[in-house]
Order: structure tokens, then sequence, then C-alpha cells
């Protein structure tokens, strides 16, 4: 059995950790601030397997300048960044065309099917298990023309055995009344989930990984080690990790390590917001992705969190106030009547590719060093698959399904 050192504690770090691990391997994982303390905690808590569109549908390339400009659309840019992001946009729209749409909705439908089922295989036996819920992932619309408007999407999900149900908003608000009158059309998705607390989720996981004999290494990881063979682990700004193999999984911040690996990896952090409405008066019974406005309102424990909205504005800046206002807009027109002991704020980082596609697998031909990163929207959803397939990679065993649009070796 082989010594791996995992960079990045986030869900698909830890997943691949634990998956290593019942391999029989000896795993460290490294990350600079610990488990869960990025997207992984702050995500939707969606277990969102019909997923499978991306954002680049077609025509958004004449649709993105007056996003950018409205101050009611869920996109927006720093200024100041804009420059550095012009490289990055430039490929991110060409993939707005009917072909990659087709591609990536295959390639990502084959990852993200069995979302629950996943999480369930790798959550068994941890103390993780009750963060698991199997339910419906519902889209509100504010009117018919809305949801048909919306055809193009609906459209490539049921082609990609996505099951779905409409109902009108009346119908849905007998199972809810909390939305009554809110929505014209509600679209049920069937076999989605929830995690009911990401970031206590994956600590459990990780907990669960320290008690099986793994190594947690509270480190930023700055530089990798080579020899002649191949990768053979990472500096640390407190030393070094040495192993056989080496997973990074670092997220957002996988570029410049990415970069000492060979890749030359296109990588930008689409800065997502949430608000948290604590101890509320009233919680919604599912998943709601309000279609207007692009964000999501998920029950969890003890709170009700709204999720979404994309920024560009690198890394290292600080939040913007305008995300989270349009956020504050948009809760308090859903939910006039509802209290609450306090409103948290967030923000994170979602690696992004150009093509959309996370990236998973060997990063050279000495399969010494590999690749679990950029799953943008549905890193939660995905990261116990990519943390198995990566086991499987480095254990030999073939896998079921068609790796190759996820290749890593596309940015060497």
């Amino acid at each position: 059995m082989a010594k791996i050192i995992v960079a990045g504690a986030g869900i698909v770090g830890i997943s691949t950790a634990i998956w290593l691990q019942r391999a029989g391997h000896t795993i460290t994982v490294v990350d600079r601030e610990g488990p869960a303390a990025g997207t992984s905690y702050g995500n939707a808590g969606v277990l969102a397997s019909g997923a499978i569109v991306p954002v680049t549908t077609p025509g958004l390339w004449r649709k993105a300048p007056g996003m950018v400009l409205d101050k009611n659309s869920p996109l927006f840019v720093k200024w100041s960044y804009l420059p550095k992001m012009i490289p990055f946009l430039w490929k991110f729209l060409r993939h707005s065309t009917d072909a990659h749409v087709t591609s990536f909705a295959a390639a990502m439908a084959g990852l993200l099917h069995d979302s629950v089922d996943q999480h369930r295989a790798l959550a068994a036996g941890t103390g993780a298990e009750d963060f698991i819920t199997e339910e419906d992932f519902c889209f509100g619309y504010p009117s018919k023309q809305s949801f048909e408007a919306d055809a193009y999407g609906w459209k490539i999900r049921k082609d990609n055995g996505v099951v779905f149900k409409v109902q009108t908003g009346a119908e849905f608000a007998a199972y809810d009344p909390l939305y009554a009158e809110h929505f014209g059309i509600v679209v049920r998705c069937k076999n989605h989930g929830r995690i009911s607390d990401p970031g206590a989720y994956v600590r459990a996981l990780a907990h669960h990984f320290v008690k099986e004999g793994g190594e947690l290494v509270i480190a930023e990881v700055t530089d990798v080690i080579r020899d002649a063979t191949g990768l053979r682990g990472v500096m640390t700004d407190v030393g070094e990790q040495r192993g056989d193999h080496t997973v990074l999984a670092l997220g957002a911040w996988s570029k410049p390590i990415g970069r000492k690996m060979g890749l030359d990896i296109s990588l930008e952090s689409e800065r997502g917001y949430h608000i948290e409405l604590v101890n509320p008066s009233h919680m919604p019974k599912a998943p709601m992705m309000v279609a207007a406005g692009k964000f999501v309102i998920t029950p969890m424990a003890g709170r009700i969190r709204c999720a979404g909205v994309v920024e560009f504005g690198g890394l290292s800046k600080g939040p913007s106030a305008a995300p989270l206002e349009l956020l504050k807009k948009h809760v308090a027109e859903i939910f006039p009547d509802l209290s609450y002991e306090r409103m948290d704020e967030w923000m994170g980082h979602r690696p992004s590719t150009p093509d959309s596609l996370p990236l998973i697998g060997a990063t050279d031909e000495s399969k010494t060093a590999y690749a679990a990163l950029g799953h943008q929207h549905v890193g939660l959803t995905a990261g116990p698959k990519t943390g198995r397939i990566i086991a499987d990679l480095i254990g030999g065993k073939q896998t079921n399904m068609d790796l190759s649009p996820f290749l890593p070796t596309k940015y060497r």
C-alpha cells in the first residue's frame, strides 16, 4: 500500500482521503485552515444530481454585459478585477454553444446522477449519516411564461435522465404553505438530496478519517517535491510532506500549485454569497431554487440558508455589499412575515474552469500526481464520487464511466 498526500480538506479532499484510507493506504491531508473552512461550509447544501446545465448556454455572450450592469441581476463583477478576468471570460464565453451544452450535460450526468447513494456510501459508519436526507430539489417560477422560457434547460435535463414533476404554485402550496402565492409554477426534481449542515457534515467525516488513523496537518502548501520518477509530495510552511502519490484538491486555490505540477489551469473564483436566518419562525420543507433570482433557499439545522449569485472578483478582495443586499431584498419579498433571531452573512469561492468541467485524474504519465478540483457549483454534490474515482485510479482499478471530459492533462 502507498503513502498518499491529499492537499485540501474540503468535501472533495476529505472524500478522497476516506476512500483511499478504506483501500488500505496511509493518508495525510494538508490544509491551511482545516476541514470545511471554505465553500464546503458555505454552499447551498443541495445534492443536485440534475445540475447538468452549464451557465454558458447559447446567447450568454449577448446577455452578460446587460446582466453585469443590472443591479437586480445575480451576476456581479468587481470592476478593478475585470482586466485580470478578460482572458478567462473570453475562454468561458466561447463555450456558449449547443454542442458544448450537450457534451457537458452528458459528462456531468455520469458524474452526478447517483449523488445521494455516493454520499450514503461515503458516510456509512462515520457518524455523518444523519446529515443526509433524500428530498426533491424544487425550482420556483413566478409564472407559466417564465417556466416556458427555461424550456431549453429542462429539455437537456430530461434528455439526460433527470426526473421531474411540474406543479402549479397552488398545488405546491398544499405541500409547503410557506410558499403560498409566491410561484406560478414549481418544478420538483426527483432523486435529489440535502445535507442539513454542510460544515458539520464535512467535519464529522474528517473526524472519522483521523479516528481511523489518518493524519491532518494544518499548513499552507507552497511547492511540490519531485524526483526523477515523478511527484513525491509537497512543501508547506511548516515543512515537507512526502508520499508516493499527491492529490491536488485545493479548490479555487489550486492554480499556483497546479502550475508547479505542470498544469496551466485557467481557474477563476466564482465568488458565492449566502445569508442565514437563524432560528426562524417557520421552516421550508425542501430546497427551493428561486428561478428569478438564481439563488437557493435551503432548510438547515436551526436556520434557513439563502445562497447564490455569482461575482467575479478574485481570491484576495473582501466581500461586496451589493450581492448580499440583493439576496436580502429577494428574501424579504418571499418571506415578508418570517421572523428570526439574527441574520448571518458569508462569502466564499467556487473554483470555475472555462468549460465548467472539473479536473479528475492523473496530471501526467507518471501517475504520481492527481487533480480533483474545479467543481464550480457542484463540489458538495460530486465530492464523494470524485474521491472514489481518484482512489480507484491510484489503486489501478477500472472506472465504469468515461473520464475523458475531466482529464487534467488537457491543461498541460
